[in-house]
């Protein structure tokens, strides 16, 4: 049913039959509706139903990370340690906490600490230069009347998730902690007439995304800022939707998209039960221990003793600026091909992708065995309602591929095994990874990084119609790697999406891993055995300039 297939047999391969993360998800949801807990890991690496079905069995007494209940009462007058079971804080922490909550303990439904990834974007927030993690969105409206009943419906779902009106401290307390508030709302701000006016009123908006302008108060619940102008020349409401990268991912904005669209249909009995983000924070404390963590990045990156730099970036302390953008979509042809050859070797797509990005990254450095960052989706250990959950989930982390003189499928199926370890440490702090390389302190270890992400098939014809009388103009993420790739999988095809520094071509960056993924699909299909080195991804001039970049970066 989940795959879309008639019969499953019970020597048939998940991934053969065209499953990938989220379909594997949306499997161990029903199975957990069932009364079996079962992690993701466990399909990955038994893909065939007959051995998935014993290793089910083998594991039958697990059980869900258990979540303590929430202690604070209503109408709290004054927090005690006691309340808070998901972490240490003292009478005076406590305090400090209630002075900087507007309403005070009243107004404070629950206090926990960060999960792994928040620890890393909160480091980069407090970073002089800049908040590189915003997530901007600029939407259209064609009345004003449309523009207040988003926000109205949009303040409607951040008063059913928690994580949408959390705000994080760190003042004067021994660890950053996330204070949920009981009440929080967007307030609408109207563009001030102030600014240059010989500047469209796009251009005055998309000022706000500057991470130099005015960041959001995190300190304030909801992070979240509505910057909002009539734009006369063309007869619009405009709405720059402005969000901290703290309290959402690329998910949870499709999440909050449907959960507006239902509010907006008069469906409000459709919305699905909210889930508690402490829930994540337990499991990602608890799932695993940090000497497990330890031990297994020990074991993949103990022997690196050198950055993985493209092209010679080593930055990775910027803000987001001086960089640019390009996008791709692959050909229909080369989508379908991707997905004929991953299914016919038992892999995802994600694998075949990560390896093509591998083989870019090798090539750009001169060198076989490469580490850079992936971002893992962070919801794949299951829990009760993972799929559906609000919140930061996603995690980068490092990903090593050693291509040498590997046969392409060889490598192929040893980067689906690599993915599979590394979704099992997902909840890993980045930091904890870097520490546990051959690098001293302060060296980066990679500075490129690929995100392969499910996303929704955008409208033909420019600006994307959500609902009757809006349109999505533009919007983008930063990050603070001075190189990515983003592999949009939009269920039938592929679009790739390049950020690299100014000094570069993104659109070349871009052609590069449409060459190497293409390469790969063709080996794949003709030549399994040959080796990755014999892939050819750059002209020889190109080849030679590459070379030199990697070798004297």
């Amino acid at each position: 049913e989940v795959l879309g297939v008639e019969r499953v047999g019970r020597n048939d391969n998940f991934f053969e039959l065209g499953g990938h993360s989220l379909l594997a998800l949306s499997v161990l949801e029903r199975m957990r509706a069932q009364g079996m807990a079962v992690q993701v890991r466990t399909l990955f690496q038994q893909p065939e139903l007959a051995a998935f079905t014993l290793a089910v069995a083998q594991n039958r007494d697990r059980h869900d990370v258990v979540v303590p209940p929430n202690l604070i009462p209503d109408n709290c007058q004054a927090i005690r340690p006691e309340m808070l079971p998901l972490i240490d804080l003292d009478a005076r922490q406590i305090e400090r906490i209630e002075a900087a909550i507007p309403g005070g303990s009243g107004n404070i439904q629950d206090i926990y600490p960060l999960a792994p990834l928040q620890e890393g974007i909160l480091f980069h927030h407090l970073q002089p230069q800049g908040d590189v993690y915003v997530i901007t969105h600029l939407l259209s409206f064609d009345s004003q009347a449309r523009l207040e009943s988003f926000v109205a419906n949009f303040n409607q779902v951040i008063m059913r998730h928690d994580i949408l009106r959390t705000a994080v401290l760190w003042e004067e307390l021994d660890q950053p902690v996330q204070v949920v508030c009981r009440k929080a709302q967007i307030q609408i701000e109207w563009l001030s007439d102030e600014t240059d006016v010989s500047d469209t009123v796009v251009e005055r908006l998309n000022f706000y995304t500057d991470p130099r302008c005015p960041r959001i108060d995190v300190s304030r619940a909801p992070m979240i800022r509505t910057v909002c102008a009539y734009d006369a020349e063309q007869g619009r409401w405009l709405l720059q939707l402005i969000s901290q990268h703290l309290v959402m991912d690329h998910a949870t904005l499709e999440l909050i998209v449907e959960e507006i669209s239902l509010i907006q249909d008069g469906r409000e009995a459709d919305l699905p039960e909210p889930i508690p983000f402490r829930r994540f924070v337990v499991q990602a404390q608890q799932g695993m221990s940090r000497v497990e963590h330890e031990a297994f990045f020990t074991q993949v990156l103990g022997d690196v003793d050198e950055s993985t730099a493209p092209f010679g970036l080593l930055d990775v302390q910027r803000d987001g600026q001086a960089i640019v953008e390009a996008r791709l979509p692959l050909a229909d042809d080369l989508s379908v091909r991707v997905r004929q050859q991953a299914q016919r070797y038992g892999v995802s797509a994600a694998a075949l992708f990560h390896l093509a990005w591998a083989l870019v990254v090798a090539r750009s450095t001169g060198k076989d065995d490469v580490v850079f960052g992936t971002v893992l989706f962070g919801r794949m250990q299951g829990g009760e309602g993972a799929d559906r959950a609000m919140g930061m989930f996603i995690n980068t982390l490092p990903m090593r591929i050693k291509l040498g003189m590997r046969t392409v499928v060889q490598s192929l199926q040893e980067t689906h095994a690599g993915l599979t370890d590394l979704m099992h440490h997902e909840h890993a702090s980045l930091s904890l990874a870097q520490r546990c390389s051959g690098l001293a302190g302060g060296t980066p270890l990679f500075t490129g990084l690929l995100n392969y992400r499910h996303s929704v098939e955008p409208v033909a014809g420019g600006a994307d119609g959500i609902w009757e009388g809006m349109a999505l103009i533009g919007g983008g993420e930063r990050t603070n790697y001075p190189i990515d790739m983003t592999v949009d999988d939009l269920g039938r095809s592929f679009q790739l999406v390049g950020h690299i520094h100014e000094s570069f071509s993104a659109q070349k960056l871009c052609e590069y891993m449409q060459s190497a993924v293409e390469g790969i699909v063709a080996a794949l299909a003709e030549q399994p055995q040959q080796t990755l080195g014999d892939i050819e991804l750059l002209k020889d001039a190109e080849r030679a300039q590459l070379q030199a970049l990697g070798e004297n970066p």
